[in-house]
């Protein structure tokens, strides 16, 4: 009975240790995007463009297809988005954040620019994955 006792015990200590494990996640990922939303609203693409993996093998899908990298998919950004006028002020709203593994999770959410050139809104999907102990967007989809 006592070691039936102690292996619930175990269990229920394994538990909460990986709830809090994936909430210090969730926070740390919540807290990279209101970094990007806050550089983004300053017209600060190259800041907002931290939150994302610095690889050849960063992938953005949006609607003109596929961009490969860090670099590439910066330059879209700067192509789009070409001045204050055009970033405007970004906010969103996290619809869910779910654990793929451990050191991944993807995040449903919505975008809303509010801006001079006409306001506009969509949709994302991020998969975030921690790399060098740092919680980076790996791919990102948004329409």
């Amino acid at each position: 009975m006592k070691k039936l006792i102690l292996f619930l015990c175990l269990i229920c200590t394994f538990s909460v240790f990986s709830q809090n494990n994936e909430e210090k996640d969730k926070e740390a990922i919540q807290a990279v995007l209101k970094e990007q939303r806050l550089a983004w609203s300053k017209n600060n693409i190259e800041k907002y463009m931290e939150g994302y993996w610095k690889s050849d093998s960063l992938k953005f899908y949006g609607s003109n297809g596929v961009t490969y990298g860090w670099e590439n998919t910066l330059q879209r950004y700067k192509k789009a988005y070409p001045s204050k006028e055009h970033t405007g002020k970004l906010s969103f709203k996290i619809n869910d954040i779910s654990k793929i593994t451990d050191g991944a999770y993807f995040v449903l959410g919505e975008f809303h620019l509010k801006r001079d050139v006409g306001n506009a809104t969509g949709i994302f999907m991020l998969v975030f994955k921690k790399i060098n102990g740092e919680w980076k967007i790996i791919a990102d989809t948004s329409a």
